[in-house]
């Protein structure tokens, strides 16, 4: 996806701070590189090309999106950033991390196909379990709040926002495809020994 275009990445990380004005493109480039210094994106850069897939210096760019989100990974482009729908550099990093994990699950699958609601709601329980997302201090600052559970409720919630953006996934297919794979890609946590 290149900045302006209406394409829709492969895996896009919903956008969830309504209302906001975010930061400039060359602000978010700072806190991409700021990113890069995580022990996290370290590690999963590092898999990325122990699995074969290198990775270009702009494999992770900023851009205004015109779609309410945060991010996108796109196979073949590398990873887009939303300046404008973000506002702190942990923000920033935890896009990074999400939706390198798309890119390790697209690089290490040689047969996944972003079209196919299993294969993507697949990565996306794999992102939002692997990456954070789901924290219990992150859903607590979405307004979620719940003791017990939270973590796979956050992880399902945001599996079917990210599903309704793809245009080959009705609500049913993706509610359907998401359940039938839950198990396995929940559990799933490479390049990770576990949950991190």
């Amino acid at each position: 996806m290149s900045a302006g275009s209406d394409s829709v990445p492969a895996s896009g990380n919903s956008f969830s701070s309504a209302g906001r004005v975010g930061m400039t493109v060359e602000e978010c480039e700072r806190m991409i590189q700021g990113s890069l210094r995580s022990p996290t994106v370290k590690f999963l850069r590092e898999h990325l090309e122990k699995s074969g897939c290198s990775i270009a210096p702009n494999f992770i760019k900023a851009v205004d999106c015109k779609q309410r989100m945060s991010g996108g990974y796109v196979r073949g482009e590398g990873i887009v950033v939303c300046s404008n729908h973000l506002t702190f550099e942990d923000e920033v990093k935890q896009v990074v991390i999400h939706e390198l994990i798309h890119a390790f699950d697209d690089c290490r699958a040689a047969n996944l196909d972003w079209t196919n609601c299993a294969h993507h709601a697949c990565s996306e329980i794999r992102a939002g379990h692997l990456s954070g997302d789901c924290h219990y201090k992150r859903e607590l600052l979405r307004g979620f709040i719940k003791i017990r559970g939270h973590e796979q409720d956050c992880v399902r919630r945001r599996v079917m926002k990210s599903l309704a953006a793809n245009p080959y996934c009705s609500e049913a297919a993706s509610k359907d495809a998401m359940e039938a794979v839950w198990d396995t890609c929940y559990n799933d946590t490479k390049p990770f020994d576990r949950a991190p």
